[in-house]
């Protein structure tokens, strides 16, 4: 028999939140890692003994791996509550989780040691990908054994789950193809295959986190036409439009038919809004007293409605062709990635995980760490736009620098930079007061169980990540 949706499952333990504070651990290590690769950047001849070229990889795997895991922690811990639990398997889980971590920490290991071998995000040996797509293959068993045993309607948040699931498989998949000598023989073909299979990539992984973001405000909001709605579903299928085809507006500089440019340019324009729109018109139907009751998670998907639209004028600049030219390979474009991947998708999810806490240990999140929390919050968000405006001013100034020496063009831009490396040190700083705040009450909860069904219970017993 299924579960109200309103009533909270009795989970024998909870792994989503193993992955939750393993991808806390890895935004902080990525924040550090990218601070110190800003540095080192500018001053080649700081900190001697750590390559920029080890540096780089180590903030991006580690910076995707935040998203991936907290994504998957979170609906290994919500989709529970909307199923029978007999159809959840904490074995595959939990077996999903060890593969995962022990994979982590050996591609960490060959980028210390030096060993490469992937491409761009997979830099990793390309054998270190089987455990990789092994993981993906439990993982999507896992959740469409619970999502097709509920009998009613799927809300839009199942069907976003189960597309980011499908299509980081085929986008994964495809990013190796390179492997094959018919692609990785021919430049053209490799490059644009490549760009191709991480356009798509970034959209699978916007699925599991938009999908994140629509549970969240359902939740928040006591309202089940928030996933139900026209234009949310209107939302799921452009951004399923954007993942099968938006990508091609990565791909101006590889010759390509002209209509395909185009094509992607009208579409890459229309997602951000529909999502700012949808989480504006939400924010709206809040009563003061929802505001209040959820504040911390409420707070989170405020920045990131306000970071979509920042990142929405920032994509209607790159994606006209011909402003393309110039800022394609410049810092304008780091400037777009880091804006969504900061602003939009990290906020979501930390939204996800003080949401967590929030129905775990109730108000003591706020009176133990109220004032680190909004410490970190305006401090990343402050660190955040500066970061973001020095990264795209570089941008045009090397997009439109008329000197053949690189070596003048970087003296121009190196007070840009310095300004950058500088904001992303109080960035850091603003996202580890909220690390630290959220990992010292996730550190108890995951290794505990709660003793009765009121989720807000701080009477936890011990739990072994290996009981049945």
């Amino acid at each position: 028999m299924e579960q109200s949706p309103t009533e909270p499952a009795r989970t024998p333990n909870d792994v989503g939140l193993w992955f939750m504070l393993l991808g806390l651990l890895a935004l902080a290590a990525s924040l550090l890692f990218g601070v110190l690769g800003a540095f080192k950047f500018l001053y080649p001849e700081f900190l001697e003994e750590l390559a920029f070229n080890k540096l780089r990889p180590l903030h991006v795997s580690l910076a995707v791996s935040w998203i991936f895991l907290t994504a998957i922690g979170g609906i290994y811990y919500y989709l529970p509550n909307f199923s029978n639990l007999s159809s959840f398997s904490n074995r595959i889980a939990r077996w999903h989780f060890w593969i995962y971590l022990v994979t982590g920490l050996t591609i960490l290991g060959a980028y210390a040691l030096g060993k490469f071998g992937g491409r761009e995000y997979w830099e990793f040996p390309p054998i270190l990908a089987l455990p990789i797509f092994l993981t993906w293959i439990m993982f999507g068993v896992n959740y469409f054994t619970i999502a097709v045993k509920r009998r009613t309607a799927w809300p839009l948040y199942y069907w976003m789950w189960g597309t980011g699931i499908v299509f980081f498989f085929l986008t994964f998949t495809e990013s190796y193809l390179w492997l094959i000598p018919y692609f990785r023989e021919n430049m053209l073909r490799e490059i644009a295959v490549q760009w191709k299979s991480y356009g798509s990539l970034v959209g699978s992984w916007n699925m599991l986190v938009y999908g994140t973001a629509l549970y969240l405000m359902e939740k928040i909001s006591d309202d089940e036409g928030v996933a139900r709605s026209k234009m949310a579903f209107g939302l799921y299928f452009l951004g399923l439009f954007n993942l099968m085809f938006g990508w091609a507006h990565h791909t101006y500089p590889v010759p390509f038919a002209a209509w395909v440019r185009d094509f992607a340019y009208v579409v890459s324009m229309t997602e951000l809004f529909l999502l700012g729109k949808i989480m504006w018109d939400w924010r709206v139907s809040l009563s003061t007293r929802q505001k209040f009751q959820h504040r911390r998670p409420y707070r989170f998907l405020f920045a990131s409605d306000m970071w979509v639209f920042i990142n929405l004028i920032l994509a209607l600049v790159i994606s006209v062709p011909a402003l393309n030219l110039f800022t394609h390979g410049t810092h304008v474009i780091v400037a777009h990635t880091m804006g969504t991947t900061i602003g939009i998708n990290t906020m979501i999810l930390l939204a996800s995980v003080f949401y967590v806490l929030e129905q775990r240990v109730g108000q003591d999140v706020e009176i133990r760490h109220a004032q680190p929390i909004s410490i970190g919050f305006w401090l990343a968000n402050g660190s955040l736009l500066i970061f973001l405006a020095a990264l795209v001013a570089a941008g045009l100034i090397k997009g439109t620098y008329e000197s053949d020496s690189f070596q003048d063009m970087m003296e121009t831009i190196e007070p840009y930079l310095l300004v950058f490396a500088v904001a992303g040190v109080g960035l850091m700083v603003g996202f580890w007061l909220l690390i630290l705040s959220a990992i010292s009450h996730m550190r108890g909860l995951v290794f505990s169980l709660q003793s009765d069904d009121c989720p807000s219970s701080k009477q936890l017993g011990r739990l072994s990540l290996f009981d049945n």
